[in-house]
C-alpha cells in the first residue's frame, strides 16, 4: 500500500523569522501524525535554517529547483551537490512556473530529474497542463507528453526513485481545485501510462496532487485511489492550515 506524502511548497515566500515560527509549529504539530510522509520545499537561501530546525524531527526539507549540471559557468543557477550539503531529501522538478516563466523545456526537465536522482535527491516531477489545453480537450496528452520526456529517456525504473505530481496549471493560486473525480481520472491516466513499461513501478509510484490543494477539498482529494499526497502552495505557508491537510493524509 502507497504511502501518503505531503510536501509544501513555499514558492518564494518567508523570512528568518517567519520561517522559524512556522517550521516550529509544524514539528510540533506533526509529532502525532505518523501515517504519512510529511517535507517542506524552502527557497534556497533558507535551506540552512530548514536543516537546523528540521533534522532529527521526521519532516524531510528540499528545494525548489536546481541546474541539471552538476557543476560549471551557470551564474546563479544552484548545482545538485549544493543542495545535498543541506541534507535536501527532495527536490520540485518541471513545476508549471518554471516551465512558462523560465522557459524549461521537457528536455531540460528530464535533465534535471535523472541528476537529482544520480546524486541521491527524490526529485518531484511536476505535470499539468493550461487552461486552454484543458478546454480544448489536450490535458492527457499534454501531461503524456512532459512524463514520456523523463520515460523515454530514461525508462520507467527511473520512476521508482521519484515522486510525481499532477498539477493543473488552471487551478494553481485559483482557489479553485480541479474536483476529487477528475483529480483521480488525470492520476489514474498517468499511472496506466506508466503501467505499459512497468506495472510493478505503476503500482509503487507515489502521485501527488496540486493546485489549490485546501483544507476544503483536501480530505476528498486525498480519498481519491490514485491520489498518494499532496503538493500544497498557498496553505503551506499557514501552519493551521497544511498541518490540516497533513491530518487528513494521516
Amino acid at each position: 500500500m502507497r504511502r501518503k506524502l505531503v510536501v509544501g511548497n513555499w514558492k518564494m515566500h518567508g523570512d528568518l523569522k517567519a520561517n522559524k515560527a512556522l517550521l516550529d509549529a509544524l514539528v510540533a504539530g506533526l509529532r502525532s501524525y505518523r501515517n504519512a510522509d510529511y517535507a517542506v520545499c524552502v527557497p534556497a537561501p533558507y535551506l540552512f535554517q530548514a536543516q537546523a530546525i528540521l533534522q532529527g524531527t521526521g519532516i524531510a526539507w528540499g528545494a525548489q529547483n536546481m541546474n541539471q549540471f552538476e557543476a560549471g559557468a551557470f551564474t546563479g543557477s544552484i548545482a545538485p551537490h549544493m543542495l545535498m550539503d543541506f541534507g535536501c531529501s527532495y527536490v520540485i522538478i518541471g513545476h508549471s512556473e518554471r516551465r512558462e516563466f523560465c522557459h524549461e523545456s521537457d528536455h531540460v526537465v528530464a535533465a534535471k530529474f535523472h541528476t537529482a536522482i544520480k546524486v541521491g535527491m527524490k526529485p518531484i516531477l511536476c505535470l499539468g497542463e493550461t487552461r486552454e489545453a484543458s478546454e480544448a480537450g489536450q490535458a492527457e496528452e499534454v501531461v503524456a507528453r512532459q512524463l514520456d520526456a523523463v520515460l523515454s529517456r530514461f525508462g520507467a525504473q527511473e520512476l521508482r526513485r521519484g515522486v510525481l505530481a499532477y498539477e493543473p496549471i488552471w487551478a494553481i493560486g485559483t482557489g479553485r481545485g480541479a474536483a476529487p473525480e477528475r483529480a483521480q481520472a488525470m492520476h489514474e491516466f498517468i499511472r496506466k501510462r506508466v503501467a505499459r513499461l512497468d506495472e510493478t513501478v505503476a503500482e509503487e509510484l507515489l502521485i501527488l496532487h496540486g493546485g489549490s490543494v485546501r483544507v476544503t477539498n483536501a480530505a476528498q482529494l486525498l480519498s481519491m485511489p490514485d491520489v498518494d499526497g499532496a503538493l500544497v502552495g498557498h496553505s503551506s505557508l499557514v501552519a493551521r492550515e497544511f498541518l490540516a491537510i497533513c491530518q487528513a493524509a494521516n
